[in-house]
């Protein structure tokens, strides 16, 4: 069995860099994250237009977003990797040969965004949250492509027909495990084909139910869902009770997608609150002249 495995096991021999510009290594990672960005915003900017965002508001947002989701990106993966920096504390502002943290992205977007739409006053913040959601599952899934031909996300090995092994002599795998690697687990792809199942499963919410904020608890709930299964597959440093870092913020993430669908579903549209709220005013005065001219 393993001996088959090994002759369908998929060779990436791609040179994670690309070429040198200035000192400066474009890798294959900076560029499929630009592309993401770039294709993240485009579907932002598609659903943004048919909900009725003003366009100007849209790309601004969205700018907002990538800055501090660049910035989230890598001063999470420097808090969770501080000991490659110790030595070269510049290297932290390399961020186009790699080493980026998803949720770090996540986050520090997720907070940029909201500060940027609260101090603006815009309105229909739930929907934009949704439309977020969507873009940012895009970006993901598109900026996985350069991390599956870097090799920068080291996963256990395997005896399955699509396992991988890095051959190249620049590929950060083939120098950590080096000629004789066993085929590892292609994690990072697991987690693309995840994140473009969990795209489709967001827009069917979008459209079929009509709550503002839903599609964005449901990102929250199903992308942790799926690190919380490939993380298993990676060898990301153990952090507490044999999770990683990526997991813990998945567990932590999880209710809160959970409780918000749940809470949004039980919870009537503003226009429908409004309405019962005039229909008990309407009974209260009803019952008041009934009790005037009785």
């Amino acid at each position: 069995m393993m001996s088959n495995a090994l002759l369908l096991t998929i060779k990436i021999g791609l040179n994670p860099n690309l070429f040198e510009v200035g000192g400066m290594e474009i890798a294959w990672h900076g560029v499929f994250t630009a592309v993401g960005v770039i294709l993240g915003v485009g579907v932002a900017v598609w659903f943004g237009r048919r909900a009725g965002f003003p366009e100007d508001v849209i790309y601004n947002v969205a700018l907002v977003l990538v800055i501090g989701g660049i910035i989230g990106a890598r001063g999470l993966y420097v808090l969770e990797h501080l000991g490659k920096f110790r030595d070269d504390p510049l290297a932290v502002f390399n961020i186009n040969a790699g080493g980026m943290s998803i949720y770090g992205s996540l986050i520090g977007g997720a907070i940029a965004s909201w500060l940027y739409a609260f101090i603006r006053r815009m309105p229909n913040m739930s929907r934009a949250a949704d439309i977020a959601g969507m873009g940012a599952i895009v970006g993901m899934a598109t900026g996985r492509i350069g991390d599956i031909i870097n090799g920068e996300h080291f996963a256990k090995s395997t005896d399955l027909p699509w396992g991988v092994v890095y051959t190249h002599p620049n590929s950060p795998s083939f120098v950590r495990f080096g000629a004789d690697a066993l085929p590892q687990h292609p994690a990072v792809a697991y987690e693309l084909i995840g994140d473009l199942l969990i795209f489709a499963l967001l827009v069917l919410v979008y459209y079929r139910v009509k709550r503002a904020g839903i599609t964005f608890f449901a990102f929250m709930f199903l992308y942790g869902l799926s690190r919380v299964f490939v993380s298993f597959l990676r060898e990301d440093n153990i952090v507490f009770a044999g999770l990683r870092t990526a997991q813990i913020i998945a567990v932590a993430a999880m209710p809160i997608g959970l409780a918000g669908m749940i809470y949004l579903w039980r919870t009537p549209p503003q226009e429908q609150r409004l309405t019962r709220a005039e229909r008990r005013r309407q009974t209260r005065e009803k019952g008041a002249e009934e009790r005037r001219t009785g």
